[in-house]
């Protein structure tokens, strides 16, 4: 589960009773011990995320904050900033080696999302639409690369506009904007699922 980067607020709200449970309907999640502490490229240090359980269905969940994807070792900005270089026009070796990441990864990143790049332009759209008002649709650029990012910028603004540059979730960038608008599986098979 996705949630705010800020460690202490997620604790706090943990505390407080104020986070709920996806999998049922009116259970909260408390703190339930830590998941194991993971080393992710591009938050320096180690991530152990903490592990919260429902209380109404006794299921258990990792918080993951916005800075990281779900089963990924590297950052959400890391991976999009491969993902901004390739809509530049880099391949993934050139990528790999500005951003000290092995090619064949960033060669794997580039083709889990060059295959579900307009499914993820028109979910990030509807982010956008349904988080802003008066938002315009961006035109489109002429490759798929940039009008996905020009609907990452559309869905980012929005949502900052919306809830502040502050707002529910903590300062955020774009990619951690799409870190949430994807429940952190940006990169997972099966997201976005269709309809």
């Amino acid at each position: 589960m996705t949630v705010e980067a800020d460690p202490v607020r997620v604790e706090s709200r943990l505390a407080a009773g104020q986070v709920d449970c996806p999998d049922c309907s009116g259970g909260v999640l408390r703190p339930w011990g830590w998941a194991r502490p993971r080393d992710v490229h591009g938050i320096g240090g180690l991530l152990r995320p903490r592990r919260a359980r429902c209380g109404m269905c006794l299921v258990t969940h990792v918080l993951l904050p916005l800075s990281v994807l779900l089963r990924r070792a590297y950052a959400a900005d890391v991976i999009g900033a491969a993902l901004l270089a390739r809509s530049a026009g880099r391949g993934h070796r050139w990528i790999g080696v500005a951003l000290t990441v092995p090619a064949a990864t960033v060669r794997g990143w580039l083709r889990v999302i060059a295959d579900r790049l307009e499914t993820t332009r028109l979910h990030l759209l509807q982010v956008a639409l349904r988080a802003g008002v008066d938002i315009a649709v961006p035109a489109a650029l002429g490759c798929p690369w940039r009008d996905l990012l020009a609907a990452l910028g559309a869905a980012a603004g929005a949502v900052i506009g919306r809830f502040g540059p502050v707002g529910v979730l903590g300062p955020v960038t774009a990619w951690q904007v799409a870190a949430a608008c994807s429940g952190g599986r940006l990169l997972a098979p099966g997201w976005p699922a269709a309809g």
